[in-house]
């Protein structure tokens, strides 16, 4: 059955290179990246990243730009529209998360305050 949402995630070209260098550097096999939200943080949220070693039941798998991303089920209404961007700038560099269902967001950046989309957006 057709979902009418799209996809949950979508990468950047830089997201996308960065996920493939990583993932080249697994000592494992690895058969994606797998991300989703916990509790943590000042904001209520964190979002997560691991090697995926296998397709867990009712992950969502996004496969964009030669790379797959594996959403966590309990991450999916959370991330729903999200873009993943890698960015470098002259003190840090790390994934950003455009997330249209974020609220707000900590002082420090390590943590956010997600709302889930409702159903009709």
């Amino acid at each position: 059955m057709a979902r009418s949402f799209g996809k949950v995630v979508t990468l950047t070209d830089a997201a996308a290179e960065r996920v493939k260098a990583i993932m080249g550097r697994s000592e494992t096999p690895v058969v994606g990246l797998r991300v989703g939200v916990k509790k943590g943080g000042c904001a209520g949220l964190e979002y997560t990243m691991e090697y995926a070693s296998e397709t867990r039941p009712f992950e969502e798998v996004v496969e964009e730009k030669g790379v797959r991303i594996l959403i966590e089920p309990t991450a999916i209404l959370y991330l729903l529209g999200t873009e993943m961007d890698y960015r470098t700038e002259k003190f840090t560099s790390g994934f950003v998360f455009k997330n249209p269902n974020q609220t707000s967001a900590c002082g420090c950046g390590e943590s956010v305050e997600i709302s889930p989309a409702q159903a009709g957006e």
